[in-house]
């Protein structure tokens, strides 16, 4: 009797267990199925990309593993693994959406600007009453004055003539980088059948309001990837262009310095051609081309456990052995240094007077937490910012080897990503990995613009751009030169 009692409440029990799991699995399917029969409502994805309920936008709401919450549509979406036959739903595609949102409505914001601020409570007319009453001194106007002008920039789209006028429609930009006096713009595409081919851009025509430049393309072709690149300057101020070429099959990588004489109609009239030589570098991640009179007509090239600093007179190599790859570098110009950053966090100078390879070539050794992918010494060479893989920007003292600032907003998990710098108009401009420019100031790392890419995100169309005081040379206005995809466009001052 109490035997059968207790077997008749236990299977109670059971049948009370099963009912709640099938009441929940039915819930789960129809909210597939609901998530199925509207396609609608799981592409729009306007709201923010929710990984949890609290990112949704209500805190009532419980998270679910597995699902997201639409706020607009009041109801759960399954976050599938993969793809099906009917408008997948991926955390991926929710991440793709929300960026290309925010991308448009920067867009838009750009586009209705009137005039922006980059500081709260400096506008043109605050700033101008302030430096009237003496609130202001000149330098910080001066300053301020920049910021102003950075934050009202408008996009032009430049329009470039060639003589090849169907390979500008399908040759896409890969990297670009002005000369000294910003006349000059080498840059890297990548064509269509494979390779790069190299050119120079006259900036000369680059004014308001039509905007038109010229490329002088290169006759020579690589099919191999350009895993560095700087000015060099060997019969005269930026007369080469130091190339570092990755090695493909049997060809090894080489470092390669390309003149700009070989550019057509590019070098003045009585200048004599300039010397192509190559230099054979296995697997050469940067480059970096000394102006300092003790390391006078030489390269370095940071290698995998190595740099090599090489005279292109003398073809003398000095070797130093590192712990880890070398992915930037920089010659200081005044103290015998090359500063150098790597894979592991570390960055080090060498000191360019040791001869040998003994204990004391390292002169100094900062770290970061990530790799380093570009290293910038400021002018008087007190101070070097840095930038990594992890995002993060800092400004080093190099006398106390400590960090003094952070420039917060960069974006990067494990791109190469270059770093510029520009003391006269007190600035830092970085792209991150999410195709974002943004600009800081360089006294306290105020963010003061972020411009979109024209184009949707995408880990393949990261724009370069190139930062001038002087866009077009001596008498050009300050600006900025991005290149993405095949089109070239300037945030000019004016």
């Amino acid at each position: 009797m109490h035997k059968s009692s207790w077997q008749s409440r236990r299977h109670r029990r059971r049948g009370h267990r099963h009912n709640a799991c099938f009441r929940q699995h039915g819930a789960n399917e129809r909210n597939d199925a609901g998530a199925q029969q509207s396609p609608q409502g799981s592409s729009d994805g306007h709201g923010e990309a929710p990984s949890t309920s609290s990112k949704a936008g209500s805190s009532s709401v419980p998270d679910l593993p597995g699902y997201y919450f639409d706020p607009e549509k009041k109801r759960y979406f399954r976050l599938l693994p993969g793809h099906n036959n009917c408008n997948p739903l991926t955390k991926e595609s929710i991440q793709q959406k929300e960026m290309e949102r925010k991308r448009l409505k920067l867009l838009e914001e750009e586009k209705q600007q009137g005039k922006k601020i980059a500081r709260l409570g400096f506008n043109t007319s605050s700033l101008l009453q302030k430096s009237k009453l003496g609130f202001v001194n000149a330098t910080s106007y001066c300053r301020l004055a920049h910021e102003l002008r950075v934050s009202c920039m408008q996009r032009k789209k430049v329009h470039i003539q060639s003589s090849d006028p169907s390979a500008l429609a399908s040759d896409q930009f890969n990297l670009i980088m002005a000369d000294t006096n910003s006349d000059l713009l080498f840059t890297v595409n990548n064509v269509k059948v494979g390779g790069s081919k190299y050119g120079i851009i006259s900036l000369h025509g680059l004014k308001t309001p039509t905007f038109r430049v010229h490329m002088h393309e290169n006759l020579y072709f690589t099919n191999r990837k350009v895993n560095a690149m700087c000015w060099a300057s060997l019969n005269h101020l930026d007369s080469h262009v130091l190339l570092c070429l990755m090695g493909i099959a049997e060809t090894p990588g080489c470092a390669t310095l390309l003149p700009t004489s070989l550019f057509a109609n590019n070098h003045a009239a009585g200048d004599r051609p300039g010397m192509l030589c190559s230099f054979r570098i296995p697997g050469a991640w940067s480059c970096a081309w000394s102006l300092n009179i003790q390391a006078n007509n030489c390269f370095s090239t940071g290698l995998s456990r190595r740099v090599l600093v090489t005279s292109v007179v003398t073809g003398h190599r000095q070797s130093f052995g590192t712990s880890s790859d070398v992915l930037t570098q920089q010659f200081a110009l005044t103290a015998p240094l090359l500063f150098n950053g790597c894979r592991s966090g570390e960055i080090f100078a060498i000191d360019l007077r040791c001869q040998n390879q003994g204990k004391g070539w390292k002169a100094t050794r900062l770290f970061h937490d990530s790799a380093v992918t570009s290293v910038r010494i400021l002018q008087e060479e007190q101070c070097l910012m840095a930038s990594d893989m992890a995002g993060t920007i800092k400004l080093w003292d190099l006398r106390t080897t400590k960090c003094i600032r952070q420039y917060e907003g960069h974006v990067n998990e494990y791109a190469h990503l270059p770093l510029h710098v520009h003391e006269e108009e007190r600035i830092v401009v970085a792209v991150g990995q999410d195709c974002y420019t943004r600009i800081w100031s360089l006294h306290d790392g105020q963010l003061l613009r972020t411009i979109p890419s024209p184009y949707p995100t995408s880990k393949a169309d990261i724009p370069s751009v190139a930062f001038s005081s002087r866009l077009g040379g001596a008498q050009g206005a300050p600006g900025l030169l991005m290149a993405v995809r095949q089109d070239l466009y300037c945030f000019s001052y004016s």
